[in-house]
């Protein structure tokens, strides 16, 4: 746009352009609130019980005294826009006997992911990739991946072309051939491992390192957990021509007041970030230094490769926002980042029946019927059918050191929890506890 008029005339023409220019911007910032906002008030207000909700209290402080499984957690509960539950348990660091507080802030992991979608979706919004498109189209290195089928007789990977290039539903869905290098030992995992893809400098880099390994398999007829949204990350680098964690703060975290979310902690709030624990060989908890590897780093600065995975941090409460606006169709407070079609797209089961068999999972969560994979998220689309409490529609995730939250439109709810746990065989299962713990509470959902 053409900034220098001199001409009052023009000057007004100018003015009025650019107002039309920056309209999606903003429109994507700015509403008039209809939903409801985050406040607090007391559980009964809402239809829980204060008394009965002491027993998600007492069974995370179980797990707390136990000292071989957490130092310590925050818990929130929200309910048709009105938090009626926010407790810290424990230690932050347990060197220094520093409390839990509710304003702590954790590394949330792979619950990086479903910001990582949204993100995708403004863009979607913005008319500038569809489900349906290859992903070379985004990334024309991918044009020519192969698929893996096998080894020969000396060992040699085989490969073969896809039946069908990739797509971009497919990256959204874990479905598209990807994988992590973390969780299997085959030549495919191997080769990840070899490259270093989660150890790359810079978004680039890991492209340029997968476009040389074979997807794990064929696009489409499997559900394996993976790099997807990491690639998500690049491809909204090169669609906003912005880096992700500037993109993420302009368009989802500072309006949204996000305000200790991002992908470090600054020097001044390093007192609030929760030490990272897991087991020794004697099965005590001991500090993790930096995980090596994963692209995440040190947490003092900007990563040059930033995680669309894996890579942010958050407190309770900045993300309880982020959930309540997806809770709200996309607004929160005034403030419009999706549309409630685009919310329903996102969280919506996109997979086949035949991949929700109980054949794939990761961690404490399997694809089973009843439960699939929206747009970066699961979903419970049938929740009686996966033996699950949750009102149907229910869409959550979790991280590797035992964060988690979901949400529930159904029952209007909002739940968050955090530990800082990395993942292991003792790991308690936190995430599997809260949910009958809230639900049994809620004891008037009409109210």
């Amino acid at each position: 746009m053409n900034r220098t008029r001199f001409l009052p005339f023009a000057t007004a023409i100018v003015v009025s352009l650019a107002a039309v220019c920056v309209a999606p911007q903003i429109a994507a910032q700015q509403a008039v609130a209809k939903s409801p906002a985050l406040t607090t008030a007391k559980p009964e207000s809402v239809g829980f019980s204060a008394e009965r909700l002491a027993r998600l209290h007492a069974a995370i402080q179980q797990e707390i005294e136990k000292k071989k499984t957490m130092a310590g957690a925050v818990t929130l509960l929200a309910r048709h826009g009105k938090i009626v539950d926010l407790q810290a348990y424990g230690k932050k660091d347990l060197a220094s006997g520093a409390p839990m507080t509710t304003d702590t802030i954790f590394r949330v992991f792979s619950m990086t992911k479903p910001v990582t979608g949204v993100a995708m979706m403004i863009l979607y919004e913005e008319g500038k990739w569809r489900p349906g498109d290859p992903i070379s189209q985004y990334i024309p290195e991918f044009a020519h991946l192969k698929v893996f089928k096998g080894v020969d007789a000396n060992g040699k990977t085989i490969v073969e072309d896809p039946i069908h290039p990739p797509t971009m539903q497919e990256l959204m869905t874990h479905t598209a051939g990807f994988t992590y290098g973390l969780f299997g030992d085959g030549p495919v995992d191997k080769a990840y491992q070899s490259a270093g893809v989660m150890s790359s400098k810079n978004l680039q880099e890991m492209i340029n390192k997968l476009v040389n390994i074979p997807l794990l398999y064929q696009p489409g007829t499997k559900w394996v957990y993976s790099v997807s949204m990491d690639v998500q990350g690049y491809i909204i680098e090169k669609l906003s021509g912005q880096s992700l964690p500037d993109f993420m703060r302009d368009r989802i975290f500072a309006p949204l007041k996000m305000k200790d979310t991002g992908f470090y902690v600054p020097p001044d709030k390093w007192n609030r970030f929760a030490t990272l624990y897991a087991e020794n060989n004697r099965g005590e908890l001991t500090p993790l230094p930096p995980i090596a590897g994963a692209g995440l780093g040190d947490y003092k600065s900007q990563p040059t490769m930033p995680s669309g995975g894996g890579g942010m941090v958050s407190t309770a409460q900045d993300y309880a926002r982020f959930a309540q606006m997806l809770l709200n169709g996309g607004e929160l407070d005034g403030v419009r980042i999706l549309s409630p079609a685009t919310v329903q797209l996102m969280t919506s089961n996109h997979l086949a029946p035949s991949l929700m068999t109980g054949e794939f999972s990761i961690g404490p969560e399997t694809i089973r019927p009843g439960m699939g994979w929206g747009y970066d998220c699961a979903v419970f689309n049938d929740p009686p059918i996966a033996n699950e409490i949750v009102g149907k529609g229910t869409f959550f995730w979790l991280g590797a050191a035992d964060t988690w939250f979901w949400v529930d439109p159904t029952n209007d709810l909002v739940f968050v929890g955090m530990t800082q746990h990395q993942i292991g065989p003792n790991q308690p299962n936190v995430e599997q506890i809260s949910r009958p713990t809230v639900y049994q509470a809620l004891v008037d959902p009409k109210r």
